[in-house]
């Protein structure tokens, strides 16, 4: 004795409704897996530690108040050994004619 193919649905809507599952007959990809996850993002956010002030934080805080930041005085300084020896950086341009792209060159 066979079961007509309209009962069998009827029968899979209610077990969908009971249990609180996507009603999918066709068996299309719905992606009901990933969304039934549990969401990662909380856990990556605790993963990685807080951010702890920093020099620049202190200053904008206390604009009035002096402060020593040693990591910068080291860069600086690696940066003026670098101009003295004619290894910085070339300097930017102000204007469209002091670029090199607007002095006219001709294309090969």
């Amino acid at each position: 004795m066979a079961v007509p193919a309209s009962r069998i649905l009827d029968l899979l809507k209610l077990r969908a409704s009971i249990f609180q599952t996507t009603f999918n007959p066709t068996g299309a990809r719905l992606g009901n897996k990933i969304l039934r996850q549990r969401l990662r993002g909380p856990a990556l956010a605790a993963y990685y530690p807080r951010r702890t002030a920093t020099f620049p934080d202190l200053r904008k805080l206390y604009p009035g108040f002096e402060t020593y930041d040693e990591f910068e005085e080291d860069r600086l300084e690696g940066v003026m050994i670098t101009k003295s020896r004619g290894k910085g950086a070339p300097k930017k341009k102000r204007t469209a004619a002091e670029s090199k792209k607007f002095q006219g060159k001709k294309r090969r």
